[in-house]
């Protein structure tokens, strides 16, 4: 009998209805079932270059420009205006948008299958972007997310706290006064260089515990702590290549959100595809 998509009602309870099962069988994954070792390899700038390049190809190929437009732009655009509307967040519009480098990783896992599959030479489609919410790998992307989460929701604290301590506690008149007190005030330069001081170490943070963590998950079934020391080891074995990285990453996403936030619908698949890439270059392939 041939295969329907059905509705999308439909289609999105039976995917969710697989992930909860997945969730209760996938309570051994936190641990692993795979137990063959994770041996690592020195990263170079031209393997960053190289993932880049693949992640592009990837990108153009499967047209996961459109999945940004339809998911998560709308998305982006609800907050942004939310934030811009309320004078007492308007500080927060920043850390916000920076913090975004944070939990982009968790919302590249689809990305990342897709990129999987691809390069294994299976047939293709963005449904595939949500084939992961079926696997037993799930719970553990799922945990691991929430860690990513608290870290984010850590940061925006962070920034706040860092804003009453300078510029605050009073909320800014406006966009414009606050930008002069930023940059036209001593308490203003304050708060940027503590800002960025702080929310660098947030970054670092997640960028250790990331680099590989989500697609060694979706590759493999190796557990929640293994994945999540593995990523850490990578950026301690090639610590100038990782750095590299969070600040292509770092300056991608500047720009993207420089241009209205246009720039992010190509700028977030073309990284997650050549995280993909870059986890293939830093981990040897089991034989």
């Amino acid at each position: 009998m041939a295969k329907t998509i059905g509705n999308p009602v439909s289609w999105t309870a039976r995917m969710f209805g697989r992930g909860s099962h997945s969730i209760g069988a996938g309570t051994d994954e936190l641990s692993g079932q795979d137990t063959d070792p994770i041996v690592l390899r020195d990263l170079t700038t031209r393997d960053l270059r190289n993932a880049l390049s693949l992640g592009f190809q990837d990108f153009t190929a499967l047209r996961t420009d459109v999945m940004f437009i339809v998911l998560i732009y709308p998305i982006l655009g609800v907050l942004l205006t939310w934030f811009a509307l309320n004078r007492d967040l308007l500080p927060l519009v920043f850390p916000m948008m920076s913090g975004f480098a944070i939990i982009g990783p968790v919302a590249a896992v689809g990305l990342y299958e897709m990129s999987r599959r691809r390069e294994a030479g299976l047939s293709t489609g963005w449904g595939d972007a949500f084939s992961v919410i079926a696997s037993p790998s799930f719970l553990p992307i799922v945990v691991l997310g929430g860690y990513l989460a608290v870290l984010f929701v850590g940061w925006m604290f962070a920034a706040g706290a860092i804003y009453k301590m300078t510029l605050g506690p009073e909320a800014p008149a406006s966009l414009t006064t606050f930008a002069q007190d930023i940059f036209g005030t001593a308490a203003g330069w304050s708060m940027l260089i503590s800002g960025m001081a702080v929310g660098f170490l947030f970054a670092l943070s997640a960028l250790a515990i990331t680099l590989i963590s989500f697609p060694l998950l979706v590759d493999r079934h190796v557990g929640l702590p293994r994945a999540v020391v593995a990523s850490v080891r990578v950026v301690l074995r090639s610590p100038i290549a990782a750095l590299t990285w969070g600040l292509i990453v770092a300056l991608s996403l500047a720009v993207g959100a420089a241009t209205l936030f246009v720039g992010l619908i190509f700028v977030l698949p073309i990284l997650g595809h050549a995280t993909w890439h870059l986890y293939r270059r830093a981990i040897e392939p089991l034989d």
